[in-house]
């Protein structure tokens, strides 16, 4: 895209899909063909596409076929749709732009980006913020994260169980990306299911309890993967304390899902728990989950959290687990959340699709890339819908399309309600013409920082 001082000449109703440039992995799209189609015919738009040059799952010829129009320059667009962050050379005056910003939670790493798109007076609309009335998410890949992330953590138990010299019916789970498609996924996952159901699980993974934490999209997504190893489900109740007495064992996967109320309790034995009361005021709680971790073999982490909540497990918890004589019961942790430093305080770094896990040694708090090593595996991905991205761009452009001539048309000019966008879009515009619009007022006091 080129970039110069003036602004462009900009035709409402001409929107551009950028090429994703932050990996090589990165291949997912907001808007696909079909819907492209839908657009152009029924809705009378200019779609332009930045030629996908062998990094994108949808070729070039398909968005030529559904009528738009490829081409290197967006110049033109006055909305410019994306998925990942954008580098800074490459916004244009005055356009909108709508992709993941990762800048509400005033993530550093993101204010020179936030702080450019200010001085170049462009709009920002941030997917993350596009929610119903209930405050609940519209647009998004958190199903896909769970799917790809549940997939990734089943893989890393396989191999790390064959480092250990323990045979195992996970050890043939490849990772996502390695297969065709989200079906053949599941098919491998039921297979595996079968076998264990028939075979049996190692006496050193028996009872097999995986524990998720959380209920919303992205747990629900890494469960519906674990469900098709035919698992039961438990009360958390069930794994505080003791280790559970389970009937044929062996033979069966189970899995608990933690709610709020499991995760964590008030600091004051004078008061209960109430959720409602724990968003609001996090400071008056504090984690009880070392109540439950000893006896899980497997963790996926799928919650929201910030600094204002109370971690799940610290590093503390982590040299208390590997301190006893016993090998501990956990193996793995998929922390598809990846909140470095966050509720799971031993996910220090991030890692990629080509090196998708690390070990962390409690004990010397030293990290190894891969599977072997002292302590407990942890894989943190922090963009796992890539590798299931046909599937999980379809799913995101179907909910996203709808709410696309409108953004087009919009004229961010105006006030308010006059800009022509529907509420659930409104309330995600964070910059508006390069200035914070008022409910995201609190960034600034990041961007100085």
């Amino acid at each position: 895209m080129l970039i110069s001082g003036e602004e462009f000449s900009m035709k409402p109703g001409q929107i551009g899909v950028r090429r994703e440039d932050k990996n090589k992995w990165e291949k997912r799209v907001p808007i696909v063909p079909d819907d492209v189609r839908t657009l152009v015919r029924d809705h009378h738009l200019d779609v332009v596409i930045q030629p996908a040059l062998d990094h994108r799952i949808f070729p070039d010829d398909a968005y030529r076929s559904a009528g738009a129009r490829i081409s290197e320059s967006l110049d033109g667009c006055n909305a410019v749709f994306g998925v990942k962050e954008i580098p800074l050379d490459l916004f244009a005056p005055g356009v909108a732009y709508i992709f993941f910003s990762h800048v509400i939670k005033g993530q550093s790493y993101n204010m020179p980006m936030l702080r450019k798109m200010m001085q170049s007076g462009c709009s920002l609309i941030d997917y993350e913020k596009i929610e119903d009335d209930h405050h609940r998410r519209l647009i998004f890949f958190g199903r896909h994260a769970g799917l790809s992330g549940m997939v990734e953590t089943l893989h890393s138990l396989g191999q790390r169980l064959l480092i250990e010299g323990v045979p195992n019916p996970f050890s043939g789970i490849r990772q996502p990306y390695l297969y065709q498609s989200l079906d053949e996924i599941k098919a491998v996952i039921r297979e595996v299911g079968d076998r264990i159901r028939t075979d049996g699980l190692p006496p050193q993974l028996t009872p097999f309890i995986c524990g998720f934490t959380g209920y919303g999209n992205v747990s629900r997504g890494a469960q519906e993967i674990f469900d098709l190893l035919g698992g039961r489900e438990l009360d958390p109740a069930d794994v505080r304390g003791g280790l559970p007495k389970l009937d044929e064992a062996r033979h069966v996967c189970h899995k608990v899902v933690f709610h709020e109320r499991h995760l964590v309790e008030p600091v004051s034995q004078q008061t209960v728990f109430e959720l409602k009361d724990y968003y609001e005021h996090p400071e008056k709680y504090r984690s009880v989950f070392m109540e439950y971790v000893p006896n899980l073999n497997v963790l996926v982490n799928c919650i929201y959290w910030t600094t204002r909540y109370p971690r799940l497990i610290t590093l503390d918890d982590f040299r208390g687990l590997f301190s006893g004589p016993k090998h501990p019961t956990l193996r793995v942790i998929g922390d598809i959340s990846c909140d470095i430093d966050g509720s799971i305080e031993a996910t220090v770094k991030a890692t990629s699709v080509d090196s998708p896990m690390f070990v962390y040694d409690p004990v010397s708090g030293r990290t190894t890339d891969g599977f072997e090593g002292p302590g407990i595996v942890i894989m943190s991905i922090e963009n796992l819908p890539c590798e299931i991205a046909r599937e999980a761009s379809i799913d995101f452009s179907r909910v996203l399309t709808p709410f696309v001539p409108g953004i087009s048309r919009a004229d961010f000019d105006l006030p308010g309600e006059q800009m022509g966008l529907g509420r659930e879009i409104r309330d995600a515009v964070i910059l508006k013409k390069g200035a914070l619009t008022p409910p995201y007022q609190y960034i600034n006091q990041f961007l100085n920082v």
